[in-house]
């Protein structure tokens, strides 16, 4: 038996842990904004940061509930 998945009647219950993979792609998308904003693509590099900020903003908030929880 696997102990990252338990079968239960015939379905799979996943853990409620996942990868910690939305400060990964804050630091991806950080990444792709400076190198747009150094090669002049503001829209690139202004979309790349929001989506970065809105990560870090859903991880505080995840990691919030999961401490309070």
């Amino acid at each position: 038996m696997n102990l990252a998945q338990v079968v239960h009647d015939g379905a799979a219950l996943a853990p409620l842990q996942f990868g910690g993979d939305l400060i990964g792609l804050a630091i991806v998308f950080l990444v792709l904004a400076v190198i747009a904003a150094v090669a002049g693509a503001s829209g690139v590099a202004g979309l790349s940061m929001t989506i970065a900020k809105w990560l870090v903003i859903i991880f505080v908030v995840l990691a919030v509930v999961t401490f309070i929880l």
